[in-house]
């Protein structure tokens, strides 16, 4: 599984490291520029978000039409032109359009679909996991590099790195990344849109948008209060991120390895939001830059708790045939989080106003948390594969009555039945007699 899906992880993580990395010091690049507004300020730090979210469906579709490589490549040209104008803009409204155009790219899903394409269904979990410890470690690497490298040779030398990490990224795709295999599946439920009134879904979509959501924020206000109010330099900033990075890769390795293999992921998720509260608290209580550090590090360690297995646990409340179009809704509300802290925060930021707004996320954290309580773990789950010339068919059915079979599906290509069932409740030799 490893050699299938680490190709497509690498580029993941560059085309999410090319969006992190202009993410500690933008707000304050922008600000700079020529025709800019605090309004302007927040469009240019969440705008590529809502282009993410416009776009996510016709990529989605497209790569159904012409295959998941060639609608990956034009995403990543499109990203690519985004980058080199965002490089060249010397105004607000060049940068907004550079910005758009970098979200405009949207291979998000695309690239979770081929994922989901490339590995057997017990493998996705893990393969989920993996891409999100990718993006986790990629956000962590873009808070050291984005100040320093940004502080030395330019803000406009980040976006020409994303320009070529975007470049670098087709070719891994083009030349590591295998040709997925042509499957179809049968499904004896066809309602695609059942996920819709799932209320573990839904609890997943809210905690993805307040997530990205306070995680845009921060970026808005973070660069802007310690160059303006505590008189930091650009060259200054890495003195915040590298212990923030740290202390959230410390607090990510732990978290992941509680949620997956100990199957506590709401418990996960309710330290994090816990942490999220906390580093505000202390933000908008702050009366020095140390204070203000220490909220910054404490933010990070709930960031990163939660990333790596976000998408891992919205799929795993999902039947087979559903998880594309959920991970579609999933990273739209994602993206729509990350567009709404960026626009709403520059609306209403300003120094004086940091403790009301840090007592509000708090009240929000709070009943974050009570939804949080309402979400049950995942079962833990196993699949059998059983070669449909050995079972009876007109039996397929009494599947659904069988306590403990999550969901059955056949693949028609290999010409199997793929049942997913859980252990407490069932067994592979009993699942095999009913079906005999």
């Amino acid at each position: 599984m490893f050699k299938l899906i680490a190709p497509l992880s690498v580029i993941i993580a560059l085309r999410f490291f090319g969006l992190f990395v202009v993410l500690p010091v933008i707000s304050v690049y922008a600000w700079n520029l020529e025709g800019s507004t605090p309004q302007l300020v927040g469009f240019v730090i969440g705008g590529y978000a809502i282009t993410q979210m416009v776009f996510q469906v016709p990529f989605g579709v497209l790569s159904d039409k012409i295959g998941r490589k060639y609608a990956i490549v034009i995403g990543l040209v499109i990203f690519i032109i985004g980058s080199i104008i965002s490089a060249m803009s010397s105004d607000i409204y060049g940068l907004l359009l550079g910005r758009f155009l970098q979200g405009a790219g949207a291979i998000g899903a695309v690239a979770t679909a081929m994922i989901s394409d490339l590995v057997r269904e017990e493998q996705r979990p893990k393969a989920m996991a993996m891409m999100g410890g990718t993006i986790a470690l990629s956000f962590a690497l873009a808070m050291v590099i984005g100040p320093t490298l940004g502080a030395s040779a330019g803000i406009n030398s980040l976006f020409y790195l994303t320009a070529i990490l975007a470049a670098i990224s087709i070719y891994v795709l083009l030349a590591k990344v295998p040709n997925p295999p042509k499957i179809t599946h049968t499904y004896h439920d066809a309602n695609k849109y059942e996920f819709l009134k799932n209320g573990k879904l839904i609890i997943m979509n809210i905690t993805n948008f307040l997530q990205k959501g306070l995680m845009t924020f921060a970026f808005l206000i973070i660069p802007i209060v310690l160059t303006q109010t505590y008189g930091w330099e650009y060259a200054d900033l890495w003195k915040i991120y590298i212990p923030a990075m740290v202390a959230g890769i410390i607090s990510m390795g732990p978290a992941a390895i509680f949620a997956e293999k100990k199957g506590k992921f709401k418990e996960v998720l309710i330290v994090g939001i816990v942490f999220f509260a906390l580093a505000y608290y202390i933000i908008g209580g702050s009366s020095d830059e140390f204070y203000f550090a220490v909220g910054v590090v404490v933010f990070f360690m709930g960031f990163n708790m939660h990333e790596p297995i976000m998408q891992s646990l919205a799929t795993k409340y999902a039947k087979v045939h559903q998880k594309g179009a959920i991970l579609g809704v999933f990273n739209s509300f994602g993206y729509f989080g990350t567009f709404m802290g960026g626009v709403f925060g520059g609306m209403i930021y300003s120094p004086e106003n940091i403790p009301m707004i840090a007592n509000v996320i708090i009240i929000v954290s709070i009943c974050w948390i009570v939804l949080i309580t309402m979400l049950p773990n995942p079962l833990k789950t196993k699949n059998t594969y059983i070669d449909l010339k050995d079972t009876d068919l007109s039996k397929h059915n009494s599947l659904d009555d069988e306590s403990g079979v999550e969901e059955w599906y056949i693949n028609d290509t290999e010409q199997i039945i793929i049942i997913k069932y859980s252990d407490e409740l069932t067994n592979e030799e009993k699942i095999k007699s009913i079906i005999k």
